[in-house]
């Protein structure tokens, strides 16, 4: 016999919202979010989604928590916010439906690989880098110097793996062919708008009325559900002051490229 608490869930909703760049701590609070849903039994799930991507690892590790999750029977519909992009957009395909609002900006399917090449600004403070190495291409990326045209090459190969990962995705979640997925995903932006008319959303909608699209999908009742919101993440300090939350995110973009330079990003830079 099920515990009370998860009888109880079966006739509510869940409500996971992801926040800002997707990196290693929005991915584990993600998870763990997506695992309590699982474990109570939550039949339909609202996923919020306002970023603009992150690491690729961590949006892929996310994709597959919702895949299994709706193989378990619940009912995942996605809500893109003020934006939804590249990693976000990884992300919002392993949901059932999703919807966006007209003005949203989403897309920007594709990869980005960036590496600092600061040599003749150490050359002109003096500065030079005395490197060891086990193989030909293990200071690739280095900031010392610039790429060879076979690094080059290397790295290419590895970003293409990356974007057709992507693409495969994109066409699964939204049963399109890749072919056309091809078509618009060379990094450009849409509103949710065009992006209903390249069918990588379904309708178009605020959170309210993708809260009421899972709900019909649930069997729930659609006017009177009060979704129940897991693995809140913490208000920082910005986000209590007007215009906070923007100068926040600004700040999570630089830090995350910082912090993975020289890293493949699922990522849309403004």
């Amino acid at each position: 016999m099920p515990w009370p608490w998860r009888r109880k869930s079966r006739k509510r909703m869940a409500r996971i919202v992801l926040e800002g760049a997707i990196s290693g701590a929005s991915r584990k609070l993600a998870l763990k979010a997506i695992k309590q849903v699982e474990e109570r039994e939550f039949p339909a799930l609202l996923l919020r989604i306002d970023s603009p991507g992150g690491t690729v690892g961590d949006s892929q590790e996310i994709h597959s928590a919702l895949t299994r999750l709706r193989e378990k029977g619940c009912h995942v519909v996605a809500s893109f916010g003020n934006i939804a992009a590249s990693g976000g957009v990884y992300v919002g395909v392993a949901a059932e439906k999703i919807v966006a609002n007209p003005g949203t900006i989403t897309g920007s399917i594709g990869v980005i690989l960036r590496g600092n090449n600061l040599s003749k600004l150490l050359e002109r403070i003096g500065i030079r880098f005395e490197t060891v190495k086990s193989g030909t291409y293990k200071d690739i990326l280095s900031p010392d110097r610039s790429l060879t045209e076979e690094e080059r090459e290397l790295l290419q190969s590895l970003i293409d793996s990356s974007y057709e990962q992507f693409v495969a995705a994109v066409a699964e979640g939204r049963q399109l062919s890749p072919e056309s997925v091809r078509s618009f995903a060379d990094g450009r932006v849409f509103t949710g708008s065009q992006a209903k008319d390249l069918g990588l959303v379904d309708e178009l909608g605020d959170e309210e009325y993708a809260k009421r699209l899972a709900a019909k999908l649930a069997d729930l009742d659609e006017e009177n559900i009060r979704p129940i919101t897991l693995g809140k993440q913490k208000k920082k300090i910005l986000g209590f002051i007007p215009g906070g939350e923007m100068i926040s995110s600004f700040i999570d973009l630089i830090t995350l490229e910082l912090n993975n330079n020289a890293q493949i990003l699922w990522l849309f830079r403004p």
